[in-house]
This record gives structure tokens, C-alpha cells and sequence, in this order.
């Protein structure tokens, strides 16, 4: 038989993941031998940060009392109720549903297919994780950016956000603290984002992932806390600070009036229960995790200081690059000023020193300006040489 090729689905078209799409060139230098540092991926586990022992016993314990069959769609019921608590603990009033995911990512593509149509958009920040833009594209959504002020510390534009609303626009994204900029939004900031949701009749999506990687700075506040009209969903998990991004546990939280929200609930949950449930055992170390010590995470953010702090100086003693100092969670995005683009400038690094970040554009960035993340959880010598890459190939350009 001769089959012709199979055509994939249009909606694959633009579905684009910069942060391991650029582990296959990275694997192709690293077959030749050359030594390879990686600054591209956020997981905790792949460096020197270790999973806190009571949350693997609670999921241990868990499996050894055979809770390994499937779990409720929304969750099980001490999870929801953990999950509720730190709602409570956090000044989140109105909580409509709680649903806990295969990852946080989960969460948020469960929410975002409940809501938007095809042809309709959704604000997204940019830069911003680029799972929301993926979602979107395969939904057949529209990715409306709104920009991020670098000379603001990275706040929101919020002339930009009121600029870019239209008649199908229907939620705001929020990522605080941001991924990838590592920034951690004003009161005032969020308040202005609820003002404009409001006028709109808006959904605001905050993700929240990092909230207790918080580096330096103001305290953490989250948009829900603040709203008190406007229908807001959470999204957090047990990847980064509870240091299991393997576990594949998360969850997304509504809050927003019963009259308001109601039929969209309904809908995540017809979502939930079209896929069965997350992983079973896994949920019993939300309430271990939420309610348990967190002592842990002392060294844990003592280490980031230091790796944010080598990373900031390394970067900015560079000619032609620079760095907002990042307030939270493990990422910077620097600026490149070497008259080349973003994409290039990684691939060269990639292949010349073996280097692995990701280029600022698989992020979104505003136009004209070319930059790069930095993952720093690896060790400060991998830093070292890390930067030293840079250093080099950024030593190129100014020849």
C-alpha cells in the first residue's frame, strides 16, 4: 500500500514551545562532546535542590494505603480543602470552585478552553510563559500582547493593556511573580488591572506559581485578594516551590460571585471529568505541602539570592548586555544591545560554548528590543562558566 502524506491539523501551525525547542539544536553540540551548561529549563531537581521530606512521605503513604486508583475530577476532597485554606490564609474571598490538575499548565489550559471561543482574544503579557500562547493557537484563540515596562522594573503597561481591549477580548493574563522576568507586581499595579477587568466585564487569570520564591522587595499580593466585583482565576502548584515539578500537580482556583461565575465553573468541570483526574497519590501531599512547615524553603531562597546576585553582576559587567535585577523565582531576561537578534545570539552561544538559554522572542518582547532568559538554579560554577560564554560571544558582536 502507498499512503500519502498525513496532513497534521492547521491548529498545530503556530504551536511553539521556545523553551525546549531549543534543546534540540543543544542536544546536536552536545553529541560532538562539548561540554554543556543549561540555563533554559525551571526545574529545581535537575540541580541541588532536593523535595522536602514530608511532602514525599504524605505521598508515600499514599501509595502504600493504595489510593493509586483514579481520584474525583475536581480532586480529593483534603486537597480542594488545603487548597481552600490557603485561599483563606492569602485574604481570597468568594472561592467558586477548586480543581486540582496534572500541573498547573493543566489548569490553565482547562480554564482558558472553558472560556474563549475561536477568534475571540485574550491579553497576554509580554514577555510570557510560553505555554499561554500555545494554548491559545490551539484553540484557534487570538494572542492579544500587552507589554511589560523594562524601564519600570518590568511592571505591566497599563495604557497598553486599556490600548489593546476590544470588543472580542475576552480575560487579562497575569503572571506575578513573572515568568520570565522574575518581577513581582504592585498593589497598585494589580489594582489598575482589576479597574480595567471590571469596565470591561473581563476574567482576570493570575498565575501564581512562584509566590513564595519571593527574593527581595515588596511582599507577595495576590489580584484575587484585591477583587472584589471581577472574577479571577488562580492558577498554583507543587512544581517550584514545593520542588516536584515531576509530580505534574497543580491546581486552578475561581473566585467571583455564584451569579457571575456559575456556567463557567460548570463548564471546567465537564473539561475535568472528560479527562478522569490527575495523578491520585500525588494530591495527598497538597495538604503536607499548604499547611506543613516551611522551613525548608530558608535555604532554599538563601541559595537563589546568591545565584540572582552572581547573575545580575556577571551579566551587567557585560558590554552590550544588561539586566533588571530579578525580585522572584529563578529567572532573568536580559537585554542584548549588539546589533543582533535574539535568536541568533543564542544559537551562537549554544554552538560556541555550549550555553543553553532561551531567545527573548520565544517569550514576546517589544518590538525592537532583542533579549534572552536565564535560568540561575544550577551551582555558581556552572554560573561562572555559563557567563563566561556569554561574555564571549557578546565579545564578538563588538568587534
Amino acid at each position: 500500500m502507498n499512503f500519502a502524506p498525513i496532513v497534521p491539523a492547521h491548529r498545530t501551525d503556530n504551536v511553539t514551545y521556545a523553551v525546549r525547542d531549543v534543546v534540540v539544536l543543544a542536544e546536536r553540540v552536545a553529541a560532538s562532546g562539548m561540554k554543556m551548561s543549561y540555563l533554559n529549563i525551571g526545574d529545581p531537581n535537575l540541580f541541588d535542590f532536593e523535595t522536602p521530606p514530608h511532602i514525599i512521605a504524605a505521598c508515600h503513604e499514599a501509595m502504600r494505603a493504595n489510593r493509586n486508583g483514579y481520584a474525583p475530577s475536581s480532586g480529593i476532597k483534603g486537597a480542594v480543602a488545603a487548597i481552600r485554606r490557603q485561599a483563606d490564609r492569602s485574604q481570597i474571598r468568594d472561592v467558586q470552585h477548586v480543581f486540582v490538575t496534572s500541573g498547573a499548565s493543566e489548569a490553565i489550559e482547562l480554564a482558558l478552553t472553558a472560556l474563549v471561543n475561536p477568534g475571540e482574544n485574550v491579553l497576554t503579557p509580554s514577555p510570557v510563559y510560553p505555554l499561554y500562547t500555545a494554548v491559545l493557537a490551539k484553540l484557534g484563540a487570538v494572542n492579544n500582547p500587552y507589554y511589560l515596562d523594562e524601564a519600570n522594573n518590568w511592571e505591566p503597561d497599563i495604557a497598553d493593556i486599556r490600548a489593546k481591549i476590544n470588543a472580542q477580548t475576552r480575560a487579562i493574563i497575569v503572571l506575578n511573580p513573572n515568568n520570565p522576568t522574575g518581577t513581582v507586581y504592585s498593589p497598585e499595579t494589580l489594582k489598575a488591572i482589576l479597574e480595567l477587568a471590571a469596565e470591561h466585564s473581563l476574567v482576570v487569570f493570575s498565575d501564581e506559581i512562584y509566590d513564595k520564591l519571593i527574593l527581595d522587595g515588596a511582599a507577595f499580593t495576590s489580584i484575587a485578594s484585591l477583587a472584589a466585583d471581577v472574577p479571577v482565576v488562580t492558577f498554583n502548584g507543587m512544581s517550584k516551590a514545593y520542588i516536584v515539578p515531576g509530580w505534574r500537580i497543580g491546581w486552578g482556583m475561581v473566585s467571583g460571585k455564584p451569579d457571575v461565575v456559575g456556567a463557567y465553573c460548570d463548564a471546567i468541570r465537564k473539561l475535568e471529568r472528560a479527562r478522569l483526574s490527575a495523578n491520585h497519590p500525588e494530591q495527598y501531599a497538597i495538604a503536607a505541602a499548604l499547611d506543613g512547615s516551611h522551613a525548608y524553603l530558608e535555604p532554599v531562597l538563601a541559595k537563589l539570592r546568591r545565584r540572582r546576585d552572581l547573575t545580575v553582576e556577571r551579566l551587567n559587567a557585560i558590554d552590550g548586555i544588561s539586566c533588571v535585577p530579578p525580585q522572584a523565582a529563578f529567572y532573568a531576561f536580559p537585554r542584548i544591545e549588539l546589533g543582533v537578534e535574539d535568536k541568533v545570539f543564542v544559537e551562537r552561544l549554544i554552538e560556541k560554548t555550549g550555553t543553553v538559554c532561551v531567545h527573548g522572542s520565544g517569550f514576546g518582547q517589544r518590538p525592537g528590543t532583542q533579549h534572552f532568559r536565564v535560568v540561575f538554579l544550577p551551582p555558581e560554577d556552572v554560573l561562572e562558566r555559563a557567563f563566561d560564554g556569554i561574555a564571549k560571544v557578546a565579545a564578538e558582536y563588538r568587534r
